[in-house]
């Protein structure tokens, strides 16, 4: 589907919100980078997705999200 959207900027859910583990930096990290092979990274935004409010606050609090993002901007070089 992404594939699709290539002159778009698309939000990609990235939170498995099935569980109320913490998931690792990793773990969200390799989520993003499947947007990757459709999309230039300048085209991803992460999101936790809907629904996150119905975690419990301790994982939603310990979300890989802002971690994953940062790891991700190394990666491809970007400061942030």
């Amino acid at each position: 589907m992404l594939a699709d959207l290539t002159d778009k900027t698309v939000i990609v859910g990235v939170i498995d919100l099935s569980t109320p583990e913490i998931e690792s930096v990793e773990t969200v990290a390799a989520r993003v980078r499947r947007a990757f092979r459709y999309l230039p990274p300048e085209q991803v935004v992460i999101a936790p997705d809907c629904g996150m409010k119905y975690l419990p606050r301790e994982s939603a609090a310990r979300c890989a999200q802002c971690g994953a993002a940062a790891l991700l901007r190394a990666e491809i070089g970007e400061a942030g």
